[in-house]
């Protein structure tokens, strides 16, 4: 199968921003990506709509926002930007059936939504701000809330994680993008949470902690829109004493096994997801061969997996094992210029 690689990135030591790369799952072969767009600052994490349009951090003097990208155009063309005063977002997903954006800003702490245009160009709806006052108690908390991550549950809510005051928010959205009162559920005290994953057979999610090195299982419950805190295990081996910030969460579509990766430690794990859903089994730990692996994905037909380090500035290959869920690395050094975030999409 022909697939196109996109990877988004820091644009602060030289990288152009956001990267292309051509690859195909019958051969593994991965070409050396190239860049696409170059015209917008650190396009740190990006989500493509099924009509072939970008929705990308967008980082400007003093601003910040989400920036839509054409791809259907050769070269691809940044049509629009959003911005408004303070820094950028940290994460974008996209409400298909509403036609919305979710962009979850870090630093402000709010998630702000958008609807998409008819044209693809992006309005503002509604704005979730969480409260500055509260906070955890690991320095990174010191300064108040710190949104991380929203993407829609099995239910169609929206999953609002917020990393600095230990805090997974559920907010029904309407049609016209507006966000109703959220059911809260909070996280032990330093829990630090970053991302979700969901098991779209169940109502489950799987909760990773940067600041805690954990990963939880959460039971979800669609009459409340409550989360629950199940199945808490660590990342790391207990005798790592050094840093570490876990950092992106992926479960296989068969919801059979699940992905994260570690910072610090350079390493990715594997879990079996127990038939119920209800327990995590790590099944493997290896090194990404390089320093700070922010992200990765699985290909579109699952047999592969992509890992990229930032601080390295390079990518590693593996093979995956569709029946026991296990990796192989196949090809490491994949020049990957600051590269956080990772999409594998159809081949244009």
């Amino acid at each position: 199968m022909k697939q196109t690689v996109i990877l988004g990135g820091y644009t602060k030591r030289g990288g152009a921003g956001i990267y292309r790369a051509a690859f195909d799952s019958a051969t593994g072969e991965l070409t050396e990506p190239t860049p696409l767009v170059s015209t917008i600052g650190s396009p740190t994490y990006l989500a493509v709509s099924k009509a072939n349009f970008a929705y990308a951090v967008d980082a400007g003097q003093g601003v910040g926002g989400v920036a839509t990208i054409d791809l259907n155009q050769t070269p691809a063309k940044v049509i629009a930007e959003v911005l408004v005063p303070g820094s950028s977002p940290a994460h974008i997903s996209i409400d298909e059936t509403r036609q919305l954006v979710f962009a979850s800003n870090y630093h402000e702490g709010r998630v702000n939504v958008y609807k998409i245009q008819p044209d693809h160009t992006l309005v503002e709806t509604a704005v979730a701000q969480h409260d500055n006052a509260l906070h955890g108690p690991k320095p990174e908390q010191a300064d108040g809330a710190h949104v991380h991550f929203a993407a829609l549950t099995q239910d169609q809510r929206l999953a609002v994680v917020d990393l600095g005051i230990d805090q997974v928010s559920t907010y029904p959205v309407s049609a016209a993008g507006k966000l109703g009162e959220p059911t809260i559920l909070k996280l032990p005290a330093g829990y630090g949470p970053r991302h979700l994953a969901f098991n779209s057979d169940k109502n489950i999610a799987y909760l990773l902690g940067e600041l805690s090195s954990q990963v939880s299982v959460l039971p979800y419950d669609p009459a409340t829109g409550a989360f629950t805190l199940g199945q808490t295990q660590s990342t790391i081996p207990a005798d790592w004493h050094d840093f570490n910030g876990a950092a992106a969460i992926r479960i296989s579509a068969d919801n059979q096994f699940l992905y994260l990766s570690n910072r610090g430690h350079n390493s990715l794990n594997v879990y079996a997801i127990a038939e119920d859903g209800l327990s995590l089994s790590l099944i493997q730990q290896l090194p990404t061969e390089g320093d700070f692996p922010r992200d990765f994905a699985l290909d579109r037909t699952e047999s592969y997996v992509l890992a990229v380090n930032q601080k390295s500035d390079n990518g590693t290959l593996y093979r995956r094992d569709a029946a026991t869920g296990l990796l192989t690395e196949i090809q490491k050094d994949i020049k990957t210029p600051e590269a956080v975030n990772v999409l594998f999409l159809n081949a244009d």
